[in-house]
């Protein structure tokens, strides 16, 4: 348990001034001190039985990660809650809303845990600090809901307090990991502005061997190539959307192509993202062939 706080102390620089977190998370990323611990997690993470509830924790379904969407009910409570334990004569709301923030964050941390497990590892480096903030914060409402329950008022605002400041210390890491780390953005969103229009040639057919994936390069981007039969090719942006994993080393597997870093699966017809842990479609190409070559424009 003294894991983490130790590899926080050792990525904080000397000195202040602008870019103290950056180099502090920057430290962190390439710190291999917890990397045993976020071994051991990732395999328990992994080996839960959710089942499809997984791809639902993940946001598939939603377009986009699910976990920042959940994090806003427990945060927004206890905000409210810090709040009103200004007000006179607000105890009672206070509490009510410091519990539920205790209920709402349980969701959220369970999408939170599937999510940093499909993680690269400099992120999950960050998001096991992000991880340990929070959990602290949750420490914290949690001891002040007990105090509040038991009467004890003054010690149960002062843990709500403690709570605030350590959730502000685990949201701001967290916007690292999402912003600069770019964990649960889209790697292909950039696809659709460097694919010059109209048709390209990529590659003769005779070239492409059935059911193998062909990496080709189009211009600024890298495509996916697999030849689905004698006069059918299908082609995907080669960088998978959810981590940016080389889907031609993938496979391919019941007109889907999965991706080798972790299990993502798409569809080669039209890119789209069968299971997660990808939240986003992989930008698809239509085809033709003319004169033995492979054409590709990208698809409206």
């Amino acid at each position: 348990m003294n894991t983490l706080p130790s590899v926080l102390r050792s990525a904080l620089p000397s000195g202040d001034g602008p870019g103290v977190l950056l180099r502090a998370m920057g430290r962190l990323e390439k710190s291999p001190r917890a990397d045993r611990l976020a071994d051991v997690l990732r395999g328990a993470v992994r080996a839960l039985p959710l089942g499809a509830a997984r791809d639902v924790l993940h946001g598939r379904w939603l377009g986009h990660p699910l976990h920042p969407a959940l994090v806003q009910f427990p945060i927004g409570a206890w905000l409210s809650a810090a709040v009103l334990d200004l007000v006179p004569g607000q105890r009672r709301a206070a509490r009510l809303l410091v519990g539920a923030g205790l209920v709402g964050a349980v969701p959220a941390a369970i999408s939170g845990w599937v999510d940093w497990a499909e993680l690269r590892r400099p992120q999950m480096r960050v998001g096991l600090v992000h991880a340990a903030a929070n959990i602290t914060g949750v420490v914290c409402y949690a001891c002040s809901f007990t105090a509040r329950c038991r009467g004890r008022h003054l010690r149960g605002r002062a843990w709500g307090f403690c709570g605030a400041g350590a959730i502000a210390a685990g949201g701001a890491i967290g916007g690292h990991l999402a912003y600069r780390q770019a964990a649960g953005a889209n790697h292909a969103e950039q696809v659709a502005a460097l694919v010059p229009p109209g048709w390209h040639r990529l590659i003769a057919l005779d070239d492409l061997s059935p059911g193998r994936p062909r990496r080709i390069p189009l211009g600024e981007v890298t495509v996916v190539a697999v030849r689905t039969d004698e006069h059918t090719v299908r082609v995907l942006a080669e960088r998978c959307t959810h981590m940016g994993g080389p889907l031609a080393d993938g496979s391919v597997v019941d007109g889907c192509l999965v991706c080798p870093w972790h299990g993502s699966t798409f569809r080669l017809e039209d890119g789209w993202n069968v299971t997660g842990p990808a939240t986003s479609p992989q930008p698809a190409f239509e085809t033709r062939i003319t004169d033995g070559q492979v054409h590709a424009r990208l698809a409206p």
